[in-house]
């Protein structure tokens, strides 16, 4: 499933050690299971799913599972290591906020969102690969995980249309000149590509927030991650090539140049700083 529906967390999962690497993928295929819920079913049907889910999910963690492989995966991966059912918990009410017909009002909305469905990951990674530094570590992993969330509804702003799903902020469309008649329509116009830039850079500001925690990860966890986290904001490079264009084209990094950045991410490793005490 990590393979086949993240390449690029794919990519950075391979730097991790065999053990680590079977739980970071169960924990994947648990949060992309429960996405796939949202994103392929709708009304009544994806709230009893996203239900059920979450039941699976509780009774995983009680070392329960269903006869499902990624129920036994996650079981097996929470008796482990200490991944806490708490940042499952969070994830599902960001799931939820994908079921409700919604307006994201303000950042602070937007942020939330990323928190929940994607930044809470790193708390689930951080106890697999072992770390120092206590809270302010979580803080940044989380950091990070907003980050790739946020670059990716930077890159699907077209595709979540069709879901009838609009992530941009009305505070921040309504800033900018950009209104819902101009993203239905697809249109990229100066005042479109000037938000994009924004948004862009608060997810490069995150990125960088989310990097200062990895010196604090355990081995070769830091690899894993630093390479993940160059790749992915690489779709942010790509988008900005294509002049912003998340209508028409669909931002991506070429699995030529993941390999291309991965002695940066490898440096990056080697050239940071003493984890913190």
């Amino acid at each position: 499933m990590t393979r086949t529906h993240s390449k690029t967390f794919y990519l950075g999962s391979r730097f991790f050690p065999a053990q680590q690497r079977r739980a970071v993928w169960a924990v994947y295929a648990a949060c992309r299971d429960g996405d796939d819920i949202v994103d392929e079913a709708s009304g009544e049907a994806a709230r009893a799913g996203l239900d059920a889910w979450w039941a699976r999910m509780q009774a995983a963690f009680a070392g329960q599972p269903g006869p499902h492989p990624i129920d036994t995966a996650l079981a097996w991966a929470a008796q482990t290591y200490p991944i806490p059912l708490s940042a499952f918990a969070e994830l599902h009410e960001g799931l939820r906020m994908d079921l409700e017909s919604r307006e994201y009002r303000d950042m602070a909305d937007l942020t939330l969102y990323c928190r929940r469905v994607a930044g809470v990951v790193g708390f689930m990674i951080a106890p697999i690969s072992g770390y120092e530094g206590g809270e302010r570590t979580l803080d940044h992993a989380l950091k990070l995980g907003q980050a790739m969330q946020l670059t990716n509804i930077l890159r699907d702003v077209g595709e979540d249309l069709t879901r009838g799903r609009v992530y941009l902020p009305a505070g921040l469309l309504a800033e900018y000149g950009v209104s819902r008649a101009d993203l239905e329509r697809g249109e990229v116009t100066p005042e479109y590509r000037a938000l994009m830039r924004h948004l862009s850079e608060l997810a490069r500001t995150w990125y960088a927030e989310g990097r200062a925690g990895i010196p604090c990860l355990n081995g070769r966890a830091r690899l894993a991650v630093a390479a993940a986290a160059r790749a992915y904001e690489g779709i942010l490079d790509d988008l900005a090539r294509g002049d912003f264009d998340n209508f028409g084209r669909r931002a991506h990094v070429s699995g030529t140049r993941k390999l291309l950045l991965l002695p940066r991410a490898w440096w990056e490793v080697r050239a940071a700083p003493a984890p913190l005490s």
